[in-house]
């Protein structure tokens, strides 16, 4: 396998093609960190931009195969390819979501975790999972109707670990409940609706239990508070009161001398921007 020099001057054996080959990879591989360390970049610039702005971001998590893409294209109706291979989602997908509250977050889709992940292979991952490492709230999808549904959490759980995420505050998603036995399903949604619970089970195939999914959200989301507040806004003001009836819960209104009389529930962020109307 060796490759002859040529030329004057060149004397025995030249470079071995195993040692062209070690030197192709090695040029493949410095290609490669150089394109993570530029997402990796460009992520960081990109959460800067958006941590400059009161909104949360809830990330995704979940074994592959559970059913992440289908549940964040039913909460966002964002169209992002759901499959059953693995891998199908490399690059993470990031969408706003309105809350009951009127609140936003931003809704994170992540690559499917894997039994006995590599340590080489988490390297690689990273860029893509850094995005749990921030989030507000991670969203713990799992697959409800498997039957080794228990030790893919566990496989979950060593993954999170290793992105040092394993105390970040965390919501399970029981998902598929449409393939479970029917009296199976309502006896475990009628135990997860309770206030303290912080397990849901959900159909993201079907669009059942989202709306319980989204008030949890909505409760464990501690960015830009949600406060009462009565307001007396000139009728003239109709960016305000425009702004508050988009992003805000009009609880009473009432209209007095040229101006709106209101209660309303609104994040901080609203709050502040009308402060100088506000009633004792």
């Amino acid at each position: 396998m060796s490759q002859l020099g040529g030329g004057i001057g060149t004397r025995g054996p030249g470079e071995t093609q195993l040692e062209t080959d070690r030197r192709k990879i090695a040029r493949r591989v410095r290609h490669l960190e150089q394109q993570l360390e530029t997402v990796r970049r460009i992520r960081a610039q990109q959460r800067q931009r958006r941590e400059s702005a009161p909104i949360a971001t809830v990330a995704l998590v979940g074994y592959t195969n559970a059913g992440k893409s289908t549940l964040f294209n039913a909460l966002t109706r964002a169209g992002v390819l759901s499959s059953s291979k693995m891998f199908a989602t490399l690059d993470p997908t990031i969408r706003g979501v309105d809350l009951p509250s009127k609140r936003k977050v931003l809704l994170s889709d992540t690559v499917g975790f894997i039994r006995n992940l590599p340590h080489t292979l988490v390297s690689a991952f990273r860029a893509t999972l850094e995005e749990v490492q921030k989030a507000s709230l991670i969203l713990h999808v799992s697959d409800a109707s498997s039957r080794l549904s228990a030790e893919q959490d566990a496989q979950v759980e060593i993954v999170l670990k290793e992105l040092e995420a394993e105390k970040k505050p965390r919501l399970r998603v029981m998902n598929k409940v449409d393939l479970l036995d029917e009296e199976v399903a309502e006896g475990l949604i009628a135990d997860a609706a309770k206030p303290e619970s912080r397990i849901v089970y959900v159909s993201a195939i079907e669009g059942s239990g989202l709306d319980l999914l989204l008030h949890r959200i909505d409760k464990m989301i501690e960015e830009d508070q949600v406060s009462r507040v009565r307001l007396r806004i000139p009728q003239s003001e109709g960016k305000l009161l425009a702004l508050l009836e988009a992003r805000a819960r009009i609880c009473a209104r009432e209209y007095k001398d040229g101006a709106v009389e209101l209660e309303a529930e609104a994040p901080e962020s609203i709050v502040r921007r009308v402060r100088a109307f506000t009633l004792e």
